[in-house]
């Protein structure tokens, strides 16, 4: 089955399959925004009902979200402690939504949005170009996702020391290779502009790309209606 359209795609036809994943891709990307536009707008319960659903999904560390509607972006560790718990908890800590002061915890993490955000927006790009680009091997694949990888398992080996306490927390490694240059909000903790908040954005970005470019050909050949 092809859909017609008029859109610069390349083509006059859009398969279902990618119609399909434009559609649930989008919803699936965009609900966990959706969270903070009803909490500040006094719809709790459909707010609160979206972090439940995500809260399967992704840790919700509200350290490591992004937060709309207030005056940061993002929030440090200690920051989320003085204004919910003082505590490393995990568990507790992800309960943290936000506060009409602070601004509303986007519904998952600023990994999750990286990864998945830019798996859908280069998966709408990919089509139109799709006869321009050549396919990549599974080697390419696993260079694109390797980065990723290794930031995601230093960061759970790390965080057996404790939320906040261990070596991905201070990078105290990278400011020691790096002979202290940048400033130490770089090196330590997870808000917007630190080296870790830089590391999940580009490495989901890497992983969107690579999994884009490698699957998006073969589901074109599996799916040609």
């Amino acid at each position: 089955m092809n859909v017609s359209s008029n859109l610069p795609f390349g083509s006059k036809h859009l398969p279902t399959w990618f119609l399909v994943f434009a559609i649930s891709m989008g919803f699936y990307v965009l609900l966990p925004f959706l969270a903070p536009v009803f909490m500040s707008i006094g719809w709790n319960g459909a707010g609160k009902a979206i972090y439940f659903v995500y809260s399967f999904l992704c840790h919700q560390l509200p350290q490591r979200s992004y937060f709309l509607f207030g005056p940061e972006l993002t929030y440090s560790l200690a920051e989320i402690q003085a204004a919910w718990q003082d505590t490393n908890n995990p568990l507790l800590l992800r309960q943290f939504i936000g506060s009409p002061e602070m601004g509303w915890k986007v519904a998952w993490s600023d990994r999750m949005v990286s990864m998945f955000m830019s798996t859908w927006i280069f998966g709408l790009l990919w089509y139109p170009v799709r006869k321009l680009v050549p396919k990549l091997p599974f080697w390419g694949l696993v260079l694109f996702m390797l980065p990723m990888g290794i930031d995601g398992i230093t960061h759970f080996i790390s965080d057996f020391w404790g939320i906040g306490q261990g070596f991905r927390d201070s990078n105290l490694w990278l400011a020691i290779l790096t002979n202290h240059t940048f400033p130490v909000t770089f090196y330590a903790g997870d808000t917007w502009g630190s080296f870790n908040s830089l590391m999940r954005l580009l490495t989901g970005i890497s992983f969107g790309l690579g999994l884009v470019w490698f699957s998006f050909p073969y589901l074109d050949d599996s799916f040609p209606g």
